[in-house]
């Protein structure tokens, strides 16, 4: 795929970019809670406006129903972005309504615009070809130039990640090159010993690329609430936890599939148990005690691994040469239950490999739990791109931006 360098080696001045960028941020109300992923298309943006393109930047937010919501709108995204670049950027009311023209109109050379919400528009999201056809259509009467640069939508077949690239000459960003870069250290060529370390809520999730990495892992180890499904199928009592039943079946293959390959599949040998989910909003004591993770009694929910789990999987990374990590360990949210995604984010940091945290939840308790961002190898700004890169799969973002 071509990259930004090359376009701008050929001159950008007066052009209209677009950059379908990620500014999926969280919000709470209009307050940005984490701004990793605007920082993230900083560069690219910049490097445009730098060599005199009149920057057009569109992202998605959330999951308005096709139609305008104001929850769900870019305008704090926008602001944020001019602090970053330290420059105004203007901001479109609409994504390619009189707002939208009028705006993208209205550039000079080395301006920038934020187009509303993609998802606005249900043309973005529409699996019907034509609909999102003629939205990509929209869309492109608005740039000369196309530049991928949201690296946690490229998974999605959507009209501005999927269908807009085939109407306009199209780049790859700064962001997505060096994501894809990354990506290609855990698939390609890897440097052992390559551990993976996999959490967050449901197996299911987690599934496809368990699978993968059956075939190219050294150790595989298990946290966050998927682990309780993996501990019910070795027999265990996981008492109110969450678990996903269906998928016992499936855990017990890899279990045996990962014994037969030479695979170590690591599980939580202690746990934290609480008789209730804990009060998020207060951080009210959760009142937390550790189980062995053979012992835990009904009616206990697990919230996080234990100390002696925090102890083995700290070992097991010591020696990584390639570490990827997605997924927390527990309800890190919460401050009773953050310390087996401390413990895991410090053993990333401790161990001599290249360290990547794949996007998502894990990325997101990286910055909230106070970590140097700068002290990982690589930190993913899209926790489903990255697993379906490595599972295997084609991306239709990235797909988009090969000649």
């Amino acid at each position: 795929m071509k990259t930004i360098d090359e376009l701008l080696s050929e001159g950008v001045a007066g052009k209209r970019v677009f950059v379908r960028a990620d500014l999926n941020v969280p919000l709470d109300g209009t307050a940005i809670t984490d701004d990793g992923r605007i920082r993230a298309v900083v560069p690219t943006v910049k490097a445009l406006a730098d060599a005199g393109a009149r920057v057009v930047v569109a992202s998605h937010l959330g999951r308005p129903k096709g139609a305008p919501d104001p929850a769900f709108s870019l305008a704090p995204a926008a602001t944020r972005l001019g602090e970053l670049l330290g420059a105004d950027v203007a901001f479109a009311t609409d994504t390619v309504g009189e707002s939208a023209s009028a705006t993208v109109a209205g550039l000079a050379d080395g301006e920038v615009a934020v187009v509303e919400n993609l998802r606005f528009n249900a043309g973005e999201t529409s699996k019907d070809d034509a609909e999102r056809g003629a939205f990509a259509d929209q869309l492109a009467a608005l740039a000369d130039v196309y530049v991928g640069d949201g690296f946690g939508a490229v998974h999605r077949r959507h009209a501005s990640v999927f269908d807009l690239p085939a109407r306009l000459p199209h780049y790859a960003g700064y962001l997505i090159a060096t994501e894809v870069g990354v990506l290609k250290k855990l698939t390609d060529d890897v440097k052992r010993p390559y551990v993976v370390a996999l959490g967050g809520a449901k197996v299911s999730d987690k599934l496809a690329v368990i699978d993968q990495l059956l075939g190219k892992a050294d150790r595989i180890l298990i946290g966050g609430g998927m682990a309780y499904t993996f501990l019910k199928a070795k027999g265990y009592e996981v008492g109110s936890s969450l678990l996903q039943e269906d998928q016992i079946p499936a855990v017990q293959e890899y279990l045996e599939r990962a014994e037969k390959s030479g695979v170590e599949l690591v599980l939580p040998v202690d746990t934290l148990v609480a008789g209730a989910f804990p009060d998020m909003k207060a951080k009210a004591p959760g009142n937390p005690e550790t189980v062995a993770a053979d012992a835990m009694l009904a009616g206990k929910m697990g919230l996080d691994i234990g100390p002696e789990t925090r102890k083995l999987y700290a070992s097991k990374l010591a020696d990584a040469a390639t570490v990827f990590w997605n997924g927390p360990m527990g309800v890190f949210e919460h401050p009773d239950y953050a310390e087996g995604t401390k413990a895991v984010a410090q053993a990333l940091l401790d161990s001599p490999g290249f360290t990547v945290v794949g996007g998502g939840d894990s990325a997101a308790a990286v910055r909230t739990l106070g970590f140097d961002e700068q002290a990982f190898g690589h930190i993913s700004t899209g926790g489903g791109a990255s697993l379906e890169y490595l599972e295997g799969k084609t991306l239709p973002g990235l797909a988009a931006l090969e000649d």
